[in-house]
């Protein structure tokens, strides 16, 4: 049996694989090591969870070691692009694994994170820099990071970056990247697309391939359910509370949807359930991302509702349990996603959800895979349990008539409905009405009275108006004998008419106190 030591890897890596507990090589890195090893460019294809990870850093690093060159300024070493964040993040742990003992500085950028602590950690340069394309053009094109310095270029999951639409950036990275670096190449399939791309970036590279015989689907079980749309949360709701039976033990589950918005969605029905999950998709922020893994990795939430995004690049331990809620539209996804259990040499457990507008992909998965998915029968009386009439299923809580508050300073209600035709009471009637009793009232619409009334007793009102009368016998009586000081009232009628305050104008008939003036002619 071969070991690591038999491939000749350096002394430090063999004591970072014992302290990882790593003896024994997968058939990917035993044919990949030896000719990274001698500097040759490497195509390689193999599924995912086939150990392609150490099959390009551990040579790697010992080149590293042995060239022993200084770090570029605002460049690196060795860079490594990977399609999703989950997937860099995890090739960068792996690194810096690995490299412990080596003396190599390893940094991680991904997009969803603050651009200004990319900059700074990139500004004196790093040995090992793994990357997702987006982030390191934005860090190129602000003239923050170069690739002068590079040594080694990885391309891992080089088919998923197509398919994610890196192809115009990965063109640009090789422009922009020394002619004379070496190249390593890793893609899950090889379409025409990706032949082309090797094309440009290799130079007569060894091509290593694990055959289909190696790969994790001979250790994972694959079941169907044929289930319509609407079913399908109450099916999973029933199999995680483990109302319906499903082979295997369940330790983590990974499930997967179409959509970032289907993600959201069956979280949501899931709390409505009383279980606990997290979603990850690209809509999510880096650290909500990375926090949704580590507790997915903890067990604290041992379920997580992703997309394809994610397919790729969550090496995870312990997942027992892969739930296809929604069946991808590419065949090969299906590969993806169930590479997500029966890791580290485990056993796992598939389990399929196929609608009725679903069959045609069901129709590619096995065309394209040649895997025969055993069928599962329905919770007896299921239908019924949809519906919420089964057994199994709690009666719908009859909804609460709510009560509106009534919002501060609003009048209580009134009474009774008064007759059709009947107005309702002004404000100031009501309060005229209230004070009824203390003091005679003068009808409504009713003006002030003439001027020859006499003054009015005390404690009666004040007739409305401001200026007084002009005319009329015994005008100007209201300010007679006693005028204001500031002689307000100017009684100016006709015999008689008197009076005016202290400054009133000696006038023809004018009268009463004041100061006259003489008399003119």
């Amino acid at each position: 049996m071969t070991t690591f030591a038999d491939l000749g890897l350096s002394q430090p890596v063999l004591q970072a694989l014992d302290m990882k507990g790593y003896s024994t090589p997968t058939p990917i890195q035993e044919q990949a090591i030896p000719p990274v090893l001698k500097g040759r460019d490497l195509l390689g294809i193999a599924q995912t969870g086939t150990g392609k990870t150490a099959a390009f850093m551990l040579p790697s690093i010992d080149r590293l070691r042995e060239a022993d060159n200084q770090i570029p300024f605002k460049s690196c070493r060795m860079l490594v692009l990977a399609p999703t964040r989950e997937l860099a993040v995890q090739i960068a742990d792996s690194a810096k694994d690995y490299g412990a003992l080596a003396g190599l500085k390893v940094q991680v950028i991904v997009g969803g994170t603050s651009v200004g602590k990319d900059r700074n950690k990139l500004h004196r340069g790093t040995d090992i820099l793994v990357a997702t394309p987006g982030r390191l053009l934005d860090l190129i094109d602000q003239k923050a990071f170069n690739l002068n310095g590079i040594e080694i270029l990885v391309l891992d999951e080089a088919d998923q970056m197509l398919d994610l639409g890196f192809i115009h950036a990965l063109r640009k990275i090789r422009e922009l990247a020394p002619k004379d670096r070496q190249t390593l190449f890793f893609s899950a399939t090889m379409p025409k697309a990706i032949k082309e791309l090797v094309g440009g970036y290799c130079n007569n590279p060894v091509q290593v391939s694990v055959t289909p015989e190696s790969t994790t689907a001979e250790r994972i079980d694959q079941y169907l359910f044929m289930v319509q749309q609407d079913e399908k949360t109450a099916l999973l709701e029933m199999i995680l509370k483990g109302r319906h039976k499903v082979p295997g033990e369940f330790e983590r589950t990974l499930i997967f949807t179409r959509t970032k918005h289907g993600a959201d969605r069956v979280v949501k029905k899931l709390a409505q359930a009383g279980i606990e999950a997290n979603a990850i998709h690209g809509n999510k922020s880096q650290p909500q991302r990375q926090r949704a893994l580590d507790e997915f990795r903890k067990a604290r939430v041992p379920v997580l509702i992703a997309t394809d995004v994610a397919a790729r690049g969550i090496d995870i331990p312990g997942v027992s349990h892969v739930i296809n809620y929604e069946l991808p539209n590419v065949p090969e996804q299906y590969v993806h996603r169930i590479g997500r259990t029966a890791r580290a040499g485990r056993d796992g457990v598939a389990i399929a959800f196929c609608a009725e507008d679903e069959r045609a992909y069901l129709k590619d998965i096995r065309r394209t895979t040649g895997a025969e998915l055993e069928r599962l029968p329905l919770p007896d009386n299921f239908r019924a349990v949809v519906e919420g009439e089964g057994p199994e299923k709690p009666a719908p809580r009859q909804p609460m008539k709510r009560v509106q508050p009534r919002p501060l300073g609003a009048r209580k209600p009134q009474g009774e409905r008064r007759p059709d035709g009947e107005r309702r009471p002004q404000q100031g009637e009501q309060r005229r009405a209230a004070h009824a009793g203390q003091g005679e009232r003068r009808p409504q619409g009713d003006r002030r009275a003439p001027q020859a009334e006499p003054r009015r007793a005390e404690g009666d009102r004040r007739p409305q108006g401001g200026k007084p009368a002009h005319g009329g016998n015994g005008g100007g009586q209201r300010h007679g004998g006693q005028g204001r000081p500031q002689g307000q009232g100017h009684g100016a009628g006709g015999n008689g008419g008197g009076g005016g305050g202290n400054r009133s104008r000696g006038r023809r008939g004018g009268g009463g106190g004041g100061r006259p003036r003489a008399a003119q002619g």
